[in-house]
């Protein structure tokens, strides 16, 4: 079984407001993403936020560690509710591929132009928690790198929205 994780825990600093509550299309950041990854998950959650229209996690062990708080806290709620893996994708991630737990399998597996779009197995607490707590690198490519996970690239680019300008260009193009 796939948990869904929306990762909607970032500042949202160069977008200048609450990115998940953009509107693309008629529909906020946030409901794209969550309905994008209820058509492949059993459950979807929304980490790093209070409230949405989703069950929410805080990020894991702590607030402001970025997109790997975000990951953790899904690994081990995915644990304790007893799946597998977990399908994560940015609140601000679009354009993902069809089929994209198929394009990741087997797991563990990003895809190259967005890190932060992965399936990811529970076994991969220990080594996010050894990243987190660790003096190294706390990047999505050192965790990648920890358990081995693959780059995936798909066969067109997905789109991530950081900034008012990208979100108007995206809103140019229906099939996103």
């Amino acid at each position: 079984m796939i948990l869904g994780a929306v990762l909607a825990g970032g500042q949202s600093s160069r977008f200048g407001s609450d990115k998940a509550l953009a509107v693309l299309h008629g529909e906020t950041l946030m409901i794209r993403a969550i309905d994008m990854l209820s058509g492949w998950c059993e459950k979807v959650v929304v980490v790093g936020r209070e409230f949405a229209p989703a069950p929410t996690l805080p990020d894991r062990p702590r607030a402001g560690l970025g997109p790997l708080g975000g990951i953790a806290a899904a690994l081990y709620d995915a644990r304790d509710e007893g799946y597998d893996l977990v399908l994560t994708c940015g609140v601000d991630s679009g354009g993902l591929p069809e089929g994209l737990p198929g394009l990741l399998s087997p797991a563990p597996a990003y895809l190259t132009d967005q890190p932060v779009v992965g399936l990811w197995p529970v076994s991969a607490i220990a080594a996010i928690e050894a990243i987190l707590h660790g003096d190294g690198r706390h990047s999505m490519r050192a965790f990648a790198e920890a358990i081995g996970a693959r780059a995936v690239q798909p066969a067109h680019p997905s789109i991530n929205i950081n900034t008012p300008e990208d979100l108007a260009q995206a809103e140019k193009h229906r099939g996103l």
